[in-house]
């Protein structure tokens, strides 16, 4: 007989293990079926996110941002550092410590709450009585039944047509957190957020970077005065970023990598590199979970089709994260992961995507949240903007970063933020400011009226605000 479940979430990751914690926090009996692993063959859940995503690139830029401070910028601070080695080898290892760490504390939290984890992938079997079967596949064979069913199963890097991954010489986000020397010559097919990340990561080790790019505008999703701040930094890092190309023929041979391609001047381009990273975008995955099975409605992208409340087309069945519309962003998924288990509860979860905050990782971070000033131009919304230069701000001279800016948007009756958005350092920590403040609804004289520390960078966000109202305190 089949174990019986309240809900059984299918994936692990961000949206899949916060649902299942919290499912459990509110009385259900749960299980948790994920298939990732470790080199050893263990379970490593935490989806992409934890595995080959936001954490171990995270843990690289901090080795690589380590790296280029010693070579470039302890002079400035009368630190002498002379013969500055990178051994790749052992912040690879770092990476993995660092992953396997967060793989653990997932386990860990599954125990505490009681949620039941199976290692494996899950698949529906069919419907049953008041429920689902749901077929686990791992060291063994077994089958699960549940009343709920949760689908958390993320997305996959997207290939290039007729360039598939090796994760050799033509490299995933996956390959490009393992490689394990730096390549002299470096491609990267896409400027959106992995492929800055891992360009800044190998840039700064010694790698000469291409960043090949086919829409003309750099960074399109984001407010364009700020775009254009984070390039100018980028070309000075000497990150080249060509925008406007048109990939051509990949050759992949045993000595690297050949991408021919079309430039913005409709010039014949032949780049010969060492590894091509290839950074298009991702697609929902649904690989293995035998939709057909139970009539699992999927759209044209192959995502799970899902309401406003994250449900299915089918009772009981539900879907959240990068599996579904909307942002493939970790945290989204977290949100909409707590949100369905409450609604299962009979509480009333709430996801407002208008304020969930976009972040690049890069030096300088680029982050920002609600609408940019092209779009409410297109939306015929009256505005009022305000701008803040970091290199007016004492705490960023104290740093030694002076790049960047914050830029606030406000509408010019009623004051409230319609738009925050920042390039500059630890911008990452100072959207959240932004994030409360939108939520609530507040307006730009709000935050100019709040006590800032000093210095501090949030006084940064503070004076943007004061400039919506071409006011200014000059700290």
């Amino acid at each position: 007989m089949s174990k019986q479940f309240d809900v059984v979430v299918i994936g692990g990751g961000p949206g899949g293990y916060i649902a299942a914690i919290r499912a459990a926090q509110l009385g259900f009996q749960v299980a948790c079926i994920d298939e990732w692993k470790n080199a050893a063959g263990g379970p490593a859940p935490g989806g992409t996110c934890t595995n080959v995503g936001c954490i171990p690139s995270k843990a690289l830029l901090q080795s690589s941002e380590h790296f280029e401070h010693a070579n470039h910028h302890f002079a400035d601070h009368g630190i002498t550092a002379t013969d500055v080695k990178m051994d790749v080898a052992k912040m690879i290892a770092r990476k993995d410590n660092v992953v396997k760490q967060n793989n653990d504390g997932i386990l860990y939290l599954f125990k505490k709450n009681k949620v039941t984890f199976f290692h494996g992938r899950g698949s529906f079997a069919g419907q049953a009585e008041g429920g689902y079967t749901i077929n686990v596949a791992g060291k063994t064979e077994e089958a699960i039944t549940a009343k709920q069913v949760i689908i958390a199963t993320g997305s996959n890097a997207r290939a290039l047509p007729g360039t598939p991954f090796d994760e050799v010489n033509v490299l995933s986000n996956d390959g490009a957190l393992r490689l394990g020397a730096v390549p002299k010559k470096l491609a990267l097919i896409g400027s959106g957020v992995i492929g800055l990340e891992m360009g800044s990561v190998w840039r700064r080790l010694g790698s000469e970077v291409t960043i090949l790019e086919g829409l003309p505008t750099f960074l399109g999703a984001v407010d364009e005065q700020i775009a254009k701040e984070a390039k100018k930094a980028f070309d000075k890092q000497g990150l080249k970023i060509e925008l406007g190309v048109k990939v051509g023929e990949i050759v992949n041979g045993k000595k690297g990598v050949s991408v021919n391609y079309t430039n913005a001047k409709g010039e014949a381009v032949a780049l010969d590199v060492d590894k091509l990273i290839i950074s298009i975008g991702r697609v929902p995955n649904t690989i293995g979970l035998n939709t057909e099975a139970v009539g699992l409605q999927l759209d044209e992208r192959g995502a799970i089709v899902v309401d406003a409340d994250c449900k299915t087309n089918l009772p009981g069945v539900w879907a959240v994260g990068d599996v579904v519309r909307g942002p493939m962003l970790a945290h989204k998924a977290e949100e909409e992961g707590v949100a369905v288990a409450e609604r299962i509860a009979g509480q009333h979860g709430h996801v407002n995507f208008n304020t969930i905050p976009w972040v690049i990782y890069t030096s300088p971070e680029i982050a920002w949240v609600g609408r940019t000033e092209q779009q409410l131009k297109a939306d015929g919304v009256a505005y009022k903007a305000g701008t803040f230069p970091f290199l007016a701000n004492g705490r960023a001279r104290a740093l030694g970063d002076t790049t960047g800016m914050v830029k606030f948007l406000a509408d010019a009756t009623t004051d409230e933020i319609l738009g925050v958005h920042m390039v500059g350092p630890q911008v990452s920590e100072l959207i959240s400011e932004a994030v409360v403040a939108m939520e609530f609804r507040a307006s730009a004289e709000d935050i100019a009226r709040i006590c800032h520390a000093h210095p501090s960078l949030s006084e940064a966000t503070k004076e943007a605000a004061l400039a919506v109202d071409k006011r200014t305190l000059n700290f």
